[in-house]
């Protein structure tokens, strides 16, 4: 496995069409591996290529992928990079073996972590109707679907919780009749959004109506509760829309800003 980072030239018009379509981000992505054909499905319970997008500041916007091969991001670094100043030295992206890193991993460590994730769940409107995938659109739902105890479980890990005083209340809450866990919890939202975009057809004429998918940026501090589990986790990524940028775990020392 590798974890590689590339850091995108906004300025670019490349960059600018990369940055507004997730589905043409997958695309160049995907490109980087010429020997997954696009035609290609990820097997379930397989390593995959994962990827995320962190803008930091308004011109600062970098590129996460985590895949089983190197990539080769020549065509990323000639379309949104700087391929005026590219070398074989420096090619214009970074890439380092993830093994060191998933090979460390042991339960009852604590790291900072980042994850952008798509946050649903089913809802049913009327009696009698067939249950809807519907988007966490409020922090505390969003928070919570992180935080629920099952997931947590199946992913590896365990959100750590604040010192005691470090919470604005005795109980962790902002409310006394809705809990808000992000007074209790080492977690933040520190971003989201709600993408809107057409998914392009391979021939005809045919327009579907556009694909909308809300991501929400979670950062804080986890505990390993199982490694192995853990590891597949980073590796496979976490929830749905994984395509379009989502389900990437990204962990750091504590010591640290969360990569």
């Amino acid at each position: 496995m590798f974890l590689s980072r590339f850091r995108v030239n906004t300025a670019r018009p490349g960059a600018r069409r990369l940055l507004s379509s997730p589905q043409a981000m997958h695309a160049a992505v995907m490109s980087s591996f010429p020997h997954i054909l696009p035609s290609d499905a990820p097997q379930p319970d397989a390593p995959r290529v994962l990827w995320r997008l962190d803008q930091r500041a308004r011109a600062e916007v970098l590129l996460y992928v985590v895949s089983p091969d190197r990539p080769d991001l020549t065509h990323l670094v000639e379309q949104a990079g700087w391929p005026a100043v590219a070398s074989p030295e420096n090619p214009g992206w970074q890439t380092r073996p993830y093994a060191p890193l998933l090979d460390r991993l042991a339960a009852g460590d604590r790291w900072a972590f980042r994850l952008t994730a798509n946050p649903v769940h089913t809802v049913r409107r009327k009696e009698g109707e067939p249950r809807k995938l519907t988007a966490h659109l409020t922090p505390v739902h969003q928070m919570g679907w992180l935080l629920d105890e099952e997931r947590q479980k199946r992913l590896g890990f365990r959100v750590c919780e604040k010192p005691a005083d470090r919470r604005l209340l005795p109980e962790g809450t902002t409310h006394r009749k809705r809990p808000h866990p992000g007074d209790r919890y080492e977690l933040a939202i520190r971003d989201s959004r709600s993408l809107s975009f057409d998914k392009s057809r391979a021939s005809g004429d045919r327009r579907d109506k556009p694909v909308t998918v809300v991501t929400v940026t979670f950062e804080g501090r986890l505990e390993v509760t199982d490694p192995d589990v853990l590891r597949r986790t980073l590796t496979r990524g976490i929830g749905r829309a994984r395509a379009y940028g989502c389900g990437l775990l990204t962990l750091a020392p504590l010591t640290q800003q969360t990569s």
